[in-house]
């Protein structure tokens, strides 16, 4: 299991010169609104230093690390909810993602100009956040109208999911998104909308070379934002990742560390991302290969054994699992098995973040 994220933002922020830097897929960066019209996709593996080292250990024949698919979305202007600019063919690519990457404009050139006249990174964000209001506010409104109708007469699921749409317009008509107006259960009753502005949120500084600690108050402005919003926030300048985007490993550190920098941001935005979606990573490890794998925080081992494949969940038996401290400490799964840090788990058991596991199966 992997996850896509859909880069949004208004055009001429840097998105598709931040998706370039992560993807090195060539996507077209021109200083002119619109000229990404269909959406970019690329996969990137996810860095985590963890499967590197189990490798060093294992020496597999091949190590594959989990990956999220970014998605170049093109940029939306002040009307793209009535179909201005390009419309509603690009909300429609938003619904298809599971998290959005909303890129803000931070950084001043006159070379590149900015869709309104001036950076104003509030303006922006209100901007964009309105047209999926908008968007949205549109398709609850037609099913708190059939709602209210069948609630009348006797249905009872239209009665259970009335009031969470009454709770959604007041939202949308006071500028809120979904997700500030839904929990956990009732956010399953409206799933079948795919509410745009239900879906998790980071926001990304995109900032000059002079501000990568995002000291300016264009980046402040959108740090602010995203606490008020209880959403991710990530520093990257778009400037730089498009620079180590072309270094080789070696090379990568040493700018990186020049830099002031321990991660890039590419690695910043997946980590933020794992937190915003409750995502752990767990670890199959053999000499054939070590792999990376991605479950819901909470999931329980049948439920990790089918992200591998579907009759590793049907015939689930047992798991052998490693804490991956305790397989870096001896250096073996047979000398983990000696030591005794070796476990035997059933169907209960939650998978931990870091986790080496062997599943037992039987179908």
């Amino acid at each position: 299991m992997g996850f896509n994220c859909g880069i949004v933002g208004l055009p001429n922020v840097g998105k598709s010169t931040i998706f370039n830097a992560m993807t090195a897929a060539g996507a077209e960066a021109s200083n002119y609104p619109f000229c990404t019209i269909n959406p970019n996709i690329g996969m990137v593996p996810l860095r985590d230093e963890r499967i590197y080292s189990i490798a060093a250990l294992v020496k597999p024949e091949r190590t594959l690390p989990t990956a999220v698919e970014f998605v170049d979305i093109a940029g939306i202007v002040k009307g793209a909810s009535k179909g201005e600019g390009l419309g509603n063919q690009f909300l429609g690519n938003i619904r298809s993602v599971d998290m959005v990457a909303h890129v803000v404009r931070c950084f001043e050139d006159e070379q590149v100009v900015h869709v309104d006249g001036k950076v104003d990174p509030k303006g922006d964000i209100d901007t964009i956040n309105t047209e999926l209001i908008l968007a949205d506010m549109d398709s609850v409104d037609k099913r708190l109208e059939r709602a209210s109708k069948l609630a009348k007469s006797g249905d009872k699921a239209a009665a259970e999911a009335l009031p969470v749409y009454q709770e959604l317009k007041r939202a949308f008509d006071a500028g809120r998104p979904a997700r500030s107006a839904l929990t956990r259960e009732t956010a399953g009753l409206v799933k079948d909308l795919n509410l745009l502005t239900a879906k998790p949120v980071i926001y990304v500084a995109n900032v000059g070379e002079d501000d990568l600690s995002g000291a300016s108050e264009a980046a402040r402005a959108v740090r602010e934002t995203a606490q008020a919003e209880g959403a991710g926030f990530v520093i990257i300048c778009g400037k730089i990742e498009s620079e180590i985007a072309e270094l080789s490993e070696e090379e990568r550190a040493g700018f990186l560390s020049g830099l002031g920098l321990s991660e890039s941001g590419l690695d910043r935005l997946a980590a933020a991302a794992y937190r915003l979606l409750g995502l752990i990573t767990f670890f199959t490890a053999g000499k054939k290969e070590v792999r990376a794998w991605t479950v819901e925080e909470g999931s329980k081992a049948p439920a990790a054994a089918g992200v591998i494949h579907s009759d590793f969940e049907r015939g689930f038996i047992k798991a052998e699992v490693i804490a991956y401290d305790d397989f870096l400490r001896y250096g073996s799964e047979a000398a983990c098995r000696e030591k005794g840090v070796l476990r035997i788990e059933g169907k209960e058991y939650v998978v931990e973040d870091g986790d080496i596991m062997h599943f037992r199966f039987n179908v």
